[in-house]
């Protein structure tokens, strides 16, 4: 009679999504892979076997984070306004991704796979602030990091709670006017 094996199905995926949750309760130090494996209710071994270590993880939510972001960016119309409004909600709704993503230290920055994908998503963040960078008086690449660097500290600002808000607003919305800022600059 066959001995029947254990197959979890989608094991990155799990313990991927084991680690953002443990992540986003504990925060970025507060977890472990033996507390991935309990939580994606596999061996102890697993994760580690499958990432390597607590980098490997990391770098596999970056990529995730940047593939995701890439998609939201895409989806969006091709201008500084959508794309900047979709990189807040971006980063809003995936606030671990986000805050692994852009600290480097945490993960193997030459890892092909998060290589495509950070360049994917830089290469549609940089489409998305050309309009912005034609109706600007600076250079492009001067533009685009303006551009870049409204959306991502608004984004910032927000998810850590620096932003004075109401209970219930809406971080897209309260980011249109300070976005348009750089669409329509005074003189």
């Amino acid at each position: 009679m066959p001995k029947s094996g254990y197959h979890h199905g989608d094991l990155r995926r799990t313990i991927v999504a084991a680690a953002v949750a443990a992540i986003d309760e504990s925060g970025l130090d507060g977890w472990s892979l033996r507390e991935l494996a309990r939580r994606a209710g596999v061996s102890h071994a697993a994760p580690a076997h499958h990432f390597g270590d607590k980098t490997g993880v990391l770098t596999a939510i970056a990529t995730d984070g940047f593939t995701l972001l890439a998609d939201a960016l895409e989806a969006a119309e091709p201008d500084f306004l959508t794309v900047g409004l979709s990189y807040v909600d971006f980063a809003v709704h995936h606030p671990v991704h986000f805050a692994v993503m852009f600290q480097p230290g945490l993960y193997r920055a030459d890892d092909e796979a998060l290589r495509r994908a950070e360049t994917r998503a830089g290469d549609v963040l940089r489409k998305g602030a050309g309009a912005a960078a034609a109706a600007s008086k600076g250079t492009p690449e001067h533009t685009t990091l303006a551009a870049w660097s409204i959306a991502h500290g608004f984004a910032n600002l927000w998810i850590s709670g620096a932003l004075p808000s109401t209970p219930g607003a809406d971080a897209v919305e309260a980011a249109r006017p300070v976005l348009r800022t750089l669409l329509n600059p005074r003189p």
